[in-house]
């Protein structure tokens, strides 16, 4: 658990303590036959302890709570995009769907990764969609390389940091 989550519940869980030792205080405070308070000034005095502690403190623990649950989120993002990572590196080559089976994860999830991986410049090398199999690649091995590792084809520049080949369909990721 993050800490964002922790210190949401502590403050969630301490809005509420003391929202109910007040009412008990002032609960107390009525009952007592000794007690000068009316229920006018218990009236008075819960609102003013629910809206000056009570309030503040649930608002910031639902946002730090909420906070917390994004981070946990975009946390296994980036650990499974560096497990990804890890897989390809070990592996050199593997096949799409033995990637997808490892991530458990679809083809287009391997896909939507490995792009953000390349956009990132985290991940250098090359992708055979027809045959759906990913090459992993040093950048110094295919940086300055006309033709393609996969079918020796002239390749084509066909955006930031990728490279393709018009003739078999590879795709070359450079950092």
């Amino acid at each position: 658990m993050n800490s964002g989550k922790t210190i949401g519940y502590i403050l969630i869980a301490g809005a509420l303590s003391v929202g109910l030792i007040a009412t008990a205080w002032l609960g107390s405070g009525l009952l007592d036959d000794q007690s000068n308070l009316r229920l006018s000034g218990a009236i008075l005095g819960g609102a003013v302890i629910l809206i000056a502690i009570v309030l503040p403190m649930l608002a910031a623990g639902i946002f730090a709570l909420n906070k917390g649950r994004t981070e946990e989120r975009a946390m296994a993002h980036v650990g499974r995009q560096r497990k990804m990572l890890g897989i390809i590196e070990a592996a050199g080559q593997i096949t799409i769907a033995d990637l997808a089976l490892q991530m458990q994860g679809t083809r287009d999830s391997v896909r939507a990764d490995l792009y953000d991986l390349v956009s990132k410049g985290l991940f250098a090398g090359y992708v055979d969609w027809d045959r759906g199999i990913l090459y992993a690649r040093q950048a110094s091995e295919l940086r300055g390389r006309d033709t393609c590792p996969n079918c020796g084809g002239q390749i084509q520049i066909s955006g930031k940091g990728m490279l393709r080949c018009p003739y078999c369909g590879a795709e070359i990721f450079l950092p």
